[in-house]
């Protein structure tokens, strides 16, 4: 038999809010196991590595994690400086996974395929709580291993599982065919994938700040051949055109007004209410169909196209758990009518934790961007907070479980059941509000995430 209280918790994905979680294990004397599916640890942030954050230092660093590390030394970055993912990776996570208690813990190339409880599948319900995980992980050349854990905090979040063009939820036909041409997420338009677009006509699809990213990056290419298309499904930009100057974090509120004001200008061309059905080839050129208020509209002569569509989770490897998501959001249920963005404009939340994250399966967890399913904004700090509250409770400190620790700027956007066709938002949350659209909370708290572009010419991530 196997005495759960002497077994691990097993944190799946070493990323930011991963590390934070191995960081508040150790803070109370638990024993993390963190398995990263990558070869090296922050494997989704090195991918954007090119991109910088619009949020700063400040909301970028758990508190256990910086504890630990000033303990060997180490200085944080300026406050109010703004990293790229290289480096939140170089300057925060390289050093926090090189000390010895986290690198004890790391387990790289570990893909977790499955979880379960050992000798029951989710059917069994008697006795499911006194008996240990079963986390079974596969390596880059397919070797199979299971570890058993006490508990388990799943952040592998959602950066690997885009949406794909098609309106409807599925690739839209012959999307699967030509993916050669589409590129899902932030590609490095001023970098190393500067051939790809520059001088050509690209479609950017999705209104979101990844999109805004691309845009921007586009337009600073100076080269007059370059073309930019953009397209979105619904015709309200507020989420995208943010606060402006009363953005809590400044550098989002200016990408939403260089954004606004390239709209205005007519440098790029703007298709709003667009709902892809195909894509196809014309003359060696790119074809997109689908459908507008008015009936088909059909894209011609389009060489790139950049789906910033957002990101899905993976649900598959919990099957044999008994979990509950949102049926629209497939985030943790909970969380699914207070960041819904059919109901909110900027998909904001109010500070939450233990409570709100609890599965049917006890000490199973979903935190980080995972949590939020296909909900398109998340904060780091957001996460931080999560696997702070999570890791009290799992180590029996339930009164600090409950603790409100979260306090993060004003997005300067808000708006509940945002109209059709709106082009801004119907408020300016205010200190006190709850938040940006969320309930009134003992502190306030956003989760509206974005980028922001400095002048010239780095690209900000939508993740934060």
């Amino acid at each position: 038999m196997h005495s759960i209280d002497q077994l691990p918790v097993v944190v799946i994905g070493a990323g930011p809010v991963g590390l934070a979680a191995a960081a508040h294990l150790l803070a109370r004397d638990l024993s993390p196991i963190v398995l990263e599916a990558g070869p090296d640890i922050a494997s989704s942030v090195r991918s954007w590595s090119h991109v910088r954050l619009f949020s700063p230092w400040r909301y970028d660093i758990d508190r256990a994690a910086q504890a630990m590390l000033e303990q060997h030394g180490w200085t944080a970055p300026p406050p109010d400086a703004l990293p790229t993912g290289h480096d939140l990776v170089e300057l925060y996570l390289r050093p926090l996974s090189r000390l010895p208690q986290v690198a004890a813990a790391l387990r790289l190339d570990a893909r977790v395929v499955a979880i379960t409880r050992l000798g029951r599948d989710k059917i069994k319900t008697a006795g499911r709580e006194g008996v240990p995980f079963v986390v079974r992980t596969r390596s880059s050349g397919g070797v199979e291993q299971e570890l058993l854990a006490s508990a388990v905090i799943d952040v592998s979040g959602t950066w690997g599982n885009p949406n794909p063009l098609g309106a409807s939820g599925l690739p839209a036909l012959g999307e699967q065919a030509h993916a050669d041409r589409i590129h899902y997420g932030i590609p490095d338009i001023l970098g190393r994938d500067r051939q790809h677009y520059d001088g050509r006509t690209t479609l950017v699809v999705g209104a979101g700040h990844s999109a805004a990213n691309s845009i921007l990056a586009l337009v600073d290419l100076e080269s007059e051949q370059t073309r930019v298309v953009w397209a979105t499904r619904g015709s309200n930009l507020a989420r995208v055109y943010g606060g402006s100057d009363a953005d809590g974090l400044p550098e989002r509120g200016r990408l939403g007004d260089r954004l606004r004001s390239l709209v205005k200008s007519g440098r790029l061309e703007l298709v709003t209410d667009f709902r892809i059905g195909s894509v196809g080839l014309e003359h060696d050129k790119v074809i997109v169909r689908g459908q507008g208020p008015d009936g088909e509209v059909v894209l011609r002569g389009i060489e790139r196209i950049i789906a910033a569509t957002g990101q899905r989770p993976d649900l598959g490897v919990a099957r044999e758990l008994r979990v509950e998501t949102d049926p629209a959001l497939e985030s943790v249920r909970a969380l699914g009518p207070l960041i819904d963005p059919n109901e909110h404009s900027c998909g904001s939340v109010r500070p939450h934790g233990e409570a709100e994250l609890r599965q049917p399966e006890p000490n199973y967890y979903v935190v980080g961007s995972k949590s939020y399913g296909r909900a398109p904004t998340f904060l780091l700090a957001t996460g931080y907070e999560q696997v702070r509250s999570v890791v009290a409770h799992i180590a029996g400190d339930h009164e600090a479980a409950r603790r409100v620790e979260l306090d993060l700027p004003e997005t300067g956007v808000c708006s509940s059941r945002p109209s059709p066709g709106a082009g801004g938002c119907s408020t300016v949350s205010s200190p006190g509000a709850g938040g940006c659209c969320a309930p009134a909370a003992p502190k306030p708290a956003s989760s509206c995430c974005g980028p922001a572009l400095q002048p010239r010419p780095q690209p900000h991530s939508a993740c934060c």
